[in-house]
């Protein structure tokens, strides 16, 4: 049974098509169907039922995908610690990102990092802290940056603080509140604001800090990244509360004022310290 094999079948059966399968390799289709053909004669099974029009894994094929997985990361692991042993870096780290995250320059950071380490793959995924938590413990993502209400520390991963910063209002430049030196969260009851998805970390920290004042606010607009929520504040459609250092380079169209009562938020670096790959200890160790 070889390596190759294994990609082959798993291929075929996320993809329920040779033909797709065949793209997802690299490979022409007549290469992909002789290698899984080979692998059920050794095996003596049949692992896909195939017509003309479909695929679909048998009972046999079933049993077997979940195994074949497991041995092809352990074999894949296998030689990125191998090659770590010789000093090597390599195989593929995962980045996990909120949408507004501050506290880390990212892309300098991948950049110092790949220049390090040129043979590791390098894979980004934006997401809400929640999402994000749940993934590195899941061994799904390797390192994520997580933006969580203040004195709320990450849960079932290992972390480290690194900063925090209050939430500063962002209007249009020619909202009525504009020259105001300082708003309280009384002075914005009135305003229609954008925010991220409720229950999401990220919208949870305003709402936590309305309902401890005693106040409601209308949320018309519910988006999951940063950018569209300030174009549209820029058009003035809504208001925003939005980690100060997030928008210091805002559009010049784009007002902040400070909030004296407004919510404040922690930046975490988050990872998961159950057997880590040799590149993810590498880029934490790069951040130190």
């Amino acid at each position: 049974m070889e390596l190759q094999q294994l990609r082959y079948v798993i291929a075929v059966a996320e993809e329920s098509s040779f033909t797709r399968a065949a793209a997802q390799c690299f490979v022409v289709q007549s290469a992909l169907s002789h290698q899984v053909k080979a692998l059920e004669r050794e095996l003596g099974v049949t692992l896909f039922a195939r017509t003309s029009r479909r695929v679909e894994l048998t009972a046999a094929g079933t049993a077997f995908l979940p195994s074949a997985r497991e041995a092809l990361v352990a074999a894949e692991r296998a030689g990125v610690d191998a090659a770590a042993a010789e000093g090597q870096v390599r195989g593929r780290l995962t980045i996990g990102v909120i949408p507004t995250v501050t506290a880390l320059d990212v892309p300098a950071a991948l950049g110092e990092f790949h220049r390090r380490h040129p043979s590791v793959r390098i894979g980004l995924r934006v997401a809400g802290s929640d999402e994000l938590e749940t993934a590195v413990a899941a061994g799904e993502v390797d390192v994520a940056l997580l933006g969580l209400p203040r004195g709320r520390e990450p849960r079932g991963v290992a972390w480290r603080h690194l900063a925090d910063d209050r939430a500063v209002l962002a209007v249009a430049r020619d909202h009525p509140l504009v020259g105001r030196r300082r708003v309280r969260l009384a002075n914005l009851v009135d305003e229609t604001f954008v925010d991220f998805p409720a229950g999401s970390p990220g919208r949870l920290q305003s709402d936590v800090a309305f309902a401890a004042a005693g106040l409601h606010r209308d949320v018309a607009f519910e988006v999951m990244l940063a950018g569209p929520m300030v174009d549209l504040v820029r058009h003035g459609l809504a208001v925003a509360l939005l980690p100060s250092r997030f928008l210091d380079d805002a559009a010049d169209d784009v007002v902040t004022i400070p909030v004296a009562d407004g919510p404040t938020r922690s930046e975490h670096l988050a990872w998961s310290d159950f057997n880590p790959s040799p590149a993810a200890q590498a880029f934490l160790a790069s951040l130190a």
